[in-house]
């Protein structure tokens, strides 16, 4: 593919309750960082894609809540809806069309404004499935016992993962929910919907995070060393939970091996340094490691150890903390890019990853993980 790149990365705090800030507050702030970061000023912008969600903000058309503030009153805009990744990946298309030099994009979230069982019970089917009363929650709970039945996964390694991401998001001057846990603590805590306890499932929090992606002659040129994009794959599973295998995740499989074919990446499990991927339940993490090939059915949590966020003889997973450290639901999958940026400059500080010359960042879009989106991003060759 022709090579483009990450030049500027801007993150809000992720945070319970932003009520000093609007949407346009929010996407200023994040927009202002990436733009310092890169050494650059909004004139040097070509276009702009906005990442939203009119449930989420409670409005329609919910990219003119922050168009202007994304600097794009100018310029040609566009609206993705759904996770920050898929807008980073329509980005990265705009900008290896040739149209257009520098493309910023943005996601923001306020859970904070919003209900998100009701808004999550919206994604089912209107027919036959709204009416039962099910959302995100009990989406995930059905296909946590799914997986834990297949592959034999226990309550406390599910546990485990919370301990680990939630130990690491104390390290992270942007995150949410840091807090030092036990696998005791995590499974005395509130059962939310069979097996998923209270500290098994992320925060809904407010934040929102900016990246600019610039092609190969305009990011040889950037303030910093730039973040090359290596490969990307995107894939969408069936929409009804019954018409898929809930166990597995195959449109991540096959997401991932888009996106190492073009990274010329043969063995992730060796070849990958880092990973940020979207654990918005403590099972999913060790999920959607065996889908990105860098676990095998339940070795990541049969190998995790209790407090570190390293897979021992693997890789670290989540070192930010992960969505169990702060979950800006449509931002999420754009901090996880952000961070493996952060983690490849060296800019990680008490986090950092000991190697970070090649990392993967990770998105999911529908329930129970129908749509996935993984990123391959790495230093010069």
């Amino acid at each position: 593919m022709d090579r483009a790149a990450i030049i500027g990365i801007g993150m809000t705090k992720v945070e319970s309750r932003k009520l000093d800030k609007t949407f346009a507050d929010m996407a200023f702030e994040a927009v202002r960082k990436a733009l310092d970061d890169a050494g650059m000023t909004i004139a040097d912008i070509d276009n702009v894609i906005t990442t939203s969600n009119d449930f989420w903000d409670g409005r329609t058309i919910s990219c003119m809540a922050v168009g202007d503030a994304s600097g794009a009153s100018d310029k040609n805009i566009s609206c993705v809806e759904g996770d920050g990744t898929f807008g980073a990946f329509y980005g990265l298309a705009r900008t290896l069309s040739g149209s257009y030099g520098t493309t910023l994009v943005t996601g923001h979230s306020k859970g904070s404004q919003s209900v998100s069982s009701l808004i999550t019970n919206a994604a089912f089917d209107p027919i036959y499935n709204r009416t039962l009363g099910a959302d995100m929650i009990t989406a995930c709970a059905m296909q946590s016992n799914a997986y834990m039945a297949r592959t034999g996964t226990t309550p406390e390694q599910l546990a485990r993962v919370s301990v680990k991401n939630h130990g690491n998001a104390m390290m992270n001057e942007n995150a949410h929910l840091g807090m030092k846990l036990t696998v005791k603590d995590v499974l005395g805590s509130e059962m939310i919907a069979d097996p998923l306890h209270r500290l098994d499932c992320s925060p809904v929090s407010d934040g929102c995070c900016a990246i600019i992606i610039a092609d190969e002659k305009r990011a040889k040129k950037s303030k910093k060393k730039p973040v090359w994009i290596k490969g990307v794959g995107m894939c969408a599973d069936a929409y009804f939970l019954g018409d898929r295998d809930l166990s597995r995740s195959e449109s991540l499989v096959k997401a991932a091996r888009t996106a190492y074919k073009m990274a010329g990446i043969s063995d992730p499990g060796k070849e990958i340094d880092l990973a940020e991927v979207y654990d918005a339940f403590s099972y999913q993490e060790l999920m959607w490691l065996e889908g990105l090939g860098i676990c095998a059915d339940a070795d990541a949590g049969k190998q995790l150890e209790k407090g570190s966020f390293d897979i021992p003889g693997r890789l670290p997973v989540n070192a930010s903390g992960g969505l169990m450290g702060g979950h800006a639901v449509i931002a999420a999958g754009l901090y996880r890019i952000a961070e493996v940026v952060r983690q490849i400059r060296g800019e990680a500080g008490a986090y950092q990853a000991k190697k970070a010359d090649t990392g993967l960042a990770h998105g999911v879009n529908g329930l129970a993980g129908q749509s996935h989106c993984v990123w391959i991003l790495g230093k010069d060759r």
